[in-house]
């Protein structure tokens, strides 16, 4: 399966940063449903929809190819000593970002670093919350590192969806100051 994409840059504190595509490309409201819901007809990237269908409908069947257009994307660019997914906020049976992590890293040939990172305090889900600093304000003390598995080397940062950029700044600060990384690159496969 090939998926195209049209990588984004993003800033950050990071010292480079991509999202495969946007994430989504237009939804127009249709009515609402029984519940009195709003309805949308959405139209999303190639790697939109397959995030999507993962995340949310559970279907496994595009970690391999989105992981395979994400190393695609990196080894001309980058070379990392590991992959660092940013931990989930929402508990899910399946984590989609850990999935993708796992096979970026397995394609990649390099560790998955889980246990670099840990989420030492819960959080809301940040998509709920609007203002950019009162984000910030949330994630504060949220993250621990484990320099011991951090220190001199080259991390990829892994997140599903860039948003504010709220958690990938503050967790690639993290990982750079208290974690002594020599380099973090933030890949995400989509952006909004």
């Amino acid at each position: 399966m090939s998926i195209e994409i049209h990588p984004r840059r993003l800033s950050g504190p990071w010292d480079d940063g991509y999202a495969l595509d946007v994430h989504t490309l237009s939804s127009v409201p249709i009515g609402p449903n029984h519940f009195r819901h709003m309805q949308f007809d959405t139209k999303r990237s190639p790697v939109g929809e397959l995030l999507y269908q993962l995340k949310y409908r559970g279907d496994q069947s595009g970690v391999e190819p989105l992981a395979e257009v994400a190393v695609a994307f990196v080894k001309p660019i980058w070379r990392v000593d590991a992959v660092v997914p940013v931990p989930p906020s929402t508990v899910r049976k399946s984590q989609p970002v850990m999935a993708m992590a796992d096979a970026i890293a397995a394609q990649l040939g390099v560790p998955i670093c889980a246990g670099c990172l840990t989420k030492v305090k819960q959080t809301p889900q940040l998509k709920d919350i609007t203002d950019y600093d009162k984000r910030k304000e949330v994630l504060a003390g949220a993250f621990a590192v484990d320099r011991t598995l951090t220190a001199d080397r080259v991390l990829l940062l892994f997140d599903d969806l860039h948003g504010s950029g709220a958690t990938a700044g503050h967790v690639a600060e993290i990982l750079k100051q208290d974690g002594k990384a020599r380099a973090v690159y933030l890949l995400t496969l989509t952006t909004k």
